[in-house]
């Protein structure tokens, strides 16, 4: 019984004891990169034309925001008299519910905002609802199209139908921005406070001379936005830039060069050949320039802490004739006279010049120790130090440091070199908080 209860009280002071230990993290080296982004906001040059009504009267539209138009399609009608919206009202079996195909489209928009809202824009809510009601009704009308004229033909009502001067693609925001040319920014260009548009909607009575749509003519556009000093000194040798919409979720690469504005400020401009459809009801743009990409081996940043070593020259490296271990020559002193002993030692980095051997009071070589050049008589006295940035690898069970070659980094991770001599590879695992362990732990995953 006594012996019984010796082992009882000793595994409950073992779980308690593992309970009370902290816990070390470990995480796996994985090849990666760190991408630095800077982000701007742009605004949008195309090749626009503005088209206005030639009367007044209630407009429908026919064509969708965004969706190409050839020479001839019907854009809007206007009904001058009315009586178009009140054959409408009377006659709901005229209109058509919204296709599966609509639906996705609407969400899709409302998906695309919510991922770039931000509360100090929040006007964009007012923009996104007149959008939206916008979209509706032109998909009533176009889905409708096809038996109205029929059902209008045999009640006699009449009304101007207008059709497409040219091939383009349809938007229906105007903002009075349309003939804006590169020549002409300056930073009023960018002042968003006095920014506005107007979106005309299906059933508005219109005035005559109004702008009621505008067609962009071609896929060609410009991406116009302010650079700092820094930026222009950075920029001024590339002439492509890589660019990402976060809110569009698309990335792609645009002819770059730098102009002055009629304000005397340099301003970035990005020309590109494609894309323009998907910001073709917008000005402004937020996006994000790639400045520099760098690949390695990815580590976070918590697993970094740094080490002193003892310097010792290249050529003071010597092996042993035996085991093959590399080390030191060194100088014992006995009553017997002054000898070599071979003191083998770990390497944990090496440059040009020196060797870096670890030092402390458990290693065999210290501060003040002489040593001996194989072959040679030239002495070299163990003194001078250095240190290294590395992280603890647990491989073998106990925290070994590992030195490393910083590439790149971030808040969150390092970009380290891979395959360097004495440092990481990819799958090591290294402990996650360097803090939390010293050199030669044993280490419980």
């Amino acid at each position: 019984m006594i012996i019984f209860a010796i082992i009882f009280i000793y595994l409950i002071f073992s779980v308690y004891k593992y309970m009370r230990k902290d816990k070390i993290q470990f995480y796996e080296v994985v090849e990666g990169n760190i991408v630095n982004d800077t982000q701007y906001t742009g605004l949008i040059l195309r090749n626009e034309q503005v088209e206005s009504t030639d009367r007044s009267g209630y407009i429908n539209y026919y064509i969708r925001e965004g969706k190409r138009a050839g020479v001839g399609t019907r854009i809007y009608s206007i009904d001058e008299t009315g009586s178009l919206a009140k054959f409408m009202e009377e006659n709901p079996d005229a209109n058509v519910t919204l296709t599966s195909e609509n639906l996705a489209d609407i969400k899709r928009q409302l998906s695309s905002f919510s991922i770039g809202y931000s509360d100090q824009r929040f006007s964009d809510v007012y923009d996104l609802r007149y959008t939206l009601e916008a979209a509706v009704l032109e998909y009533v009308n176009f889905n409708s199209l096809g038996n109205l004229d029929a059902m209008l033909e045999q009640t006699g009502i009449t009304f101007q139908q207008v059709r497409s001067p040219a091939s383009g693609v349809v938007s229906y925001a105007i903002d009075g921005m349309e003939g804006l040319t590169a020549d002409q920014i300056n930073a009023d260009s960018f002042d968003r406070v006095k920014y506005t548009k107007s979106i005309p909607k299906s059933g508005d009575l219109i005035e005559q001379s109004t702008p009621v749509y505008k067609l962009v003519t071609s896929d060609d556009w410009s991406l116009i936005f302010p650079l700092k000093e820094e930026d222009a000194a950075e920029y001024s040798d590339k002439t492509s830039l890589h660019v990402t919409f976060p809110t569009y979720d698309l990335d792609t690469d645009g002819d770059f060069s730098i102009f002055t504005g009629t304000d005397g400020a340099q301003y970035g401009k990005l020309d590109f050949h494609q894309y323009m459809v998907q910001f073709v009801g917008e000005r402004y743009v937020d996006f994000e320039v790639e400045t520099e990409r760098m690949d390695g081996l990815k580590i976070p940043v918590t697993a970094v802490t740094e080490k002193n070593f003892y310097l010792v020259p290249l050529d003071f490296l010597a092996k042993d004739g035996e085991g093959g271990d590399v080390g030191f020559m060194k100088e014992v002193y006995s009553e017997a006279g002054t000898s070599l002993e071979f003191v083998p030692v770990t390497i944990y980095y090496s440059d040009d010049e020196y060797d870096y051997i670890e030092m402390g009071d458990k290693v065999s070589l210290k501060g003040g120790d002489y040593i001996v050049k194989p072959n040679s008589q030239e002495r070299y006295q163990i003194g001078p130090t250095s240190s290294l940035q590395g992280v603890y690898n647990i491989n073998k069970g106990y925290a070994v440091f590992k030195q490393i070659e910083i590439l790149k980094s971030n808040d969150e991770y390092y970009t380290v070199k891979k395959g360097t001599n004495y440092g990481l590879a990819v799958y090591d695992h290294i402990v996650l908080d360097a803090n939390s362990v010293y050199e030669g732990e044993l280490i419980y995953q």
